[in-house]
């Protein structure tokens, strides 16, 4: 990550860069859906709007805005820090500070059209625990099925989508932001983001009501795993994504 990655001019590569930026968004909606759709647990990255939402009765749509825009002032700091040169590695010598911060908010409006993607799946897939009671996707087995699979999807839809380099949804945002900003693997700071919200989570559970809200073992088996999956297919595809995206990566990215 230390070297920004670039975008090609031709236009079968811009075509890829979309087709790739798109499908990573509708696999990653997808793979949030299968992990809220299992009935373990809420996702990480909305587990602190949803213990707003279960224990003090805030809108949860507007809960989870707030923790958008709390991400993209995270961004913001970082890119100044980077910019400044107080802090990080330097910015990319072509890339303008007010142009990138533009970029980073318009992930607020980006993310409207990510929800309306959520809401299509969630609208066509059943709620496994209330609506396959009796068969077999609704045991503990298909419940935990649904869940791998729904890790495997949010992994590969978020590497898809950030390696684009677009505009991510907030919450990869962040995670594209801190890995440039320490220089690690999006993997490994997926893994660190999505824990410390967990427990951030369960603080706030514990400290308000003395029990758990949201965090279940599809929250911890996220933590664990979808860090690990867009590892992996980074480690297994990047080079030959972001070739045929006109894009180019430095091998510590994945």
């Amino acid at each position: 990550m230390s070297h920004p990655l670039v975008t090609s001019k031709n236009s079968k590569s811009r075509g890829f860069r979309c087709l790739f930026y798109i499908v990573g968004l509708l696999v990653l909606s997808l793979g949030i859906t299968l992990t809220t759709k299992a009935g373990l647990g809420v996702s990480p990255l909305t587990s602190i709007p949803y213990s707003f939402y279960a224990i003090w009765g805030f809108n949860f749509g507007n809960a989870t805005m707030v923790s958008y825009m709390v991400y993209v002032v995270i961004q913001w700091v970082l890119r100044i820090l980077r910019h400044k040169g107080i802090a990080g590695p330097a910015a990319p010598p072509n890339q303008k500070l007010s142009f990138a911060l533009l970029l980073d908010a318009l992930q607020i409006p980006i993310s409207l059209i990510f929800t309306r993607f959520l809401n299509v799946f969630n609208d066509h897939l059943p709620d496994l625990a209330a609506d396959c009671s009796g068969s077999f996707w609704g045991t503990l087995i298909g419940k935990l099925l649904c869940l791998l699979l729904g890790i495997v999807l949010t992994g590969i839809g978020a590497a898809l989508s950030m390696n684009m380099r677009i505009i991510p949804n907030p919450g990869d945002g962040v995670v594209l932001a801190l890995a440039d900003f320490t220089q690690k693997g999006t993997g490994l700071v997926k893994n660190c983001v999505d824990g410390l919200c967990a427990l951030l989570t369960i603080v706030i559970s514990f400290t308000a009501v003395g029990h758990l809200v949201g965090v279940g073992l599809g929250t911890i088996l996220s933590v664990l795993g979808v860090g690990r999956v867009i590892a992996l297919f980074n480690r297994l595809l990047l080079k030959k994504i972001t070739t045929l995206a006109g894009l180019a990566s430095p091998s510590s990215y994945a």
